[in-house]
């Protein structure tokens, strides 16, 4: 009534303004007070709320179930994910050979991820790309595990303990919700159809939940199972630790494999180029000699120059001096002189002197054309004959 009597106090400049929030306010009063006349009104409300909320619910709740059964499902029935496990345990106890640590049974599988942080001396490779690499040579079909875990990232993402809660609480409100509809007085007005519809609700929402109950059960029960067969506690490890380390594995280990592939590529391309820096060179060489042996073929035309200079080494030929046309002239020249001046001597021994008679014939021979010195050097014979 306060709010009435300021409204219609209020100067008629704000009359106008006012008009609409008057309407609402006065709506707001009349719904309040016909509300205020249901009986159990909180219970009714928290009930609508419930029933509304309950598919999105279920909807958050299932796909939760169902990813971690069957991500237990699928680790425990992978043969290549046992064949990758065995594989690891026998690299690992190759390595650890001499230690407290060698002959292992099997391993942790935290330790999984632990593989990257192992390098090579070089720093290029890790523990993790080793088995990679060795998987892609001689055991291809162990690389197909990751395909058979497909539900190993979604259940990595599921907490047990949010989900027991929430299912706690889903089961407390349908309790609760069947006792006030037990205790509910009988409705006074016909249009009261509360009681009827939610105990039909009630009976559905009762049945989806045990269906739930009955799976979640089934998922603890898989786990630890799970447990057994890799050797941990489930209560240490949880639904969350233990896929998300599968998870973490999984991808590293896509990772090493992406990697060796663009190592093998590099590595591929660098043995390339250096064949291809090679064979420039080869051909480089090839066009030279050739250019060689053209040049030296349009100067000689000679073939195989280097044998006949290594023979004429071995043999000495290449040391012997050749005489040339003019020096064997000349050679056959000065035996032509000596005989003529021998000759002359006999004959004039008596007239002139030796000496004399020497250059007399030594001038004769210079002067002589080699028809003439021919001609002489019958003459002599004939006189010596």
């Amino acid at each position: 009534m306060q709010v009435v009597v300021v409204v219609v106090a209020a100067s008629s400049r704000h009359r106008e303004m006012c008009s609409c929030y008057n309407c609402s306010l006065f709506s707001f009063l009349v719904s309040r007070l016909q509300m205020s006349s249901v009986t159990r009104l909180r219970p009714r409300l928290q009930a609508i709320l419930f029933m509304l909320q309950f598919e999105e619910q279920v909807s958050n709740l299932k796909p939760d179930i169902v990813s971690v059964k069957a991500a237990c499902e699928e680790v425990r029935s992978s043969d290549k994910f046992a064949k990758l496990m065995e594989l690891i345990l026998l690299v690992g106890n190759f390595m650890n050979a001499g230690s407290r640590n060698a002959g292992a049974f099997g391993f942790s599988i935290s330790f999984l991820c632990k593989l990257r942080d192992t390098k090579s001396a070089d720093q290029k490779m890790t523990l993790m790309n080793f088995l990679g690499e060795i998987c892609e040579e001689q055991y291809p079909d162990i690389l197909g595990f990751t395909e058979e875990l497909n539900h190993v990232e979604k259940a990595s993402r599921v907490s047990a303990e949010t989900l027991q809660k929430n299912l706690e609480q889903m089961g407390k409100q349908i309790s609760t919700l069947e006792k006030d509809i037990t205790d509910f007085p009988e409705p006074q007005d016909e249009h009261d159809k509360f009681v009827e519809k939610m105990t039909s609700f009630v009976k559905v929402a009762r049945e989806q939940f045990d269906k739930l109950s009955t799976m979640h059960e089934n998922m603890e029960k898989e786990f630890e199972d799970l447990g057994q067969y890799f050797i941990f506690n489930p209560k240490k490890i949880s639904i969350e630790e233990f896929f998300g380390d599968l998870c973490n594995f999984k991808n590293m280990f896509l990772q090493s494999v992406a990697e060796n592939k663009k190592r093998k590529e590099m590595e591929e391309k660098i043995q390339r180029a250096k064949l291809a820096r090679e064979k420039a060179e080869k051909d480089r060489l090839a066009k030279q000699q050739k250019n060689q042996l053209i040049d030296m073929s349009e100067v000689g035309d000679e073939t195989g120059v280097m044998d006949s200079l290594m023979e004429a080494l071995q043999s000495g030929a290449a040391f012997r001096r050749k005489r040339g046309p003019r020096q064997a002239a000349n050679r056959k020249g000065c035996a032509m002189t000596s005989i003529l001046a021998k000759e002359l001597t006999k004959d004039d021994a008596i007239g002139l002197p030796a000496s004399k008679k020497k250059i007399i014939e030594k001038d004769k021979m210079a002067v002589a054309t080699p028809k003439e010195q021919d001609e002489l050097m019958e003459e002599m014979l004939t006189r010596s004959s």
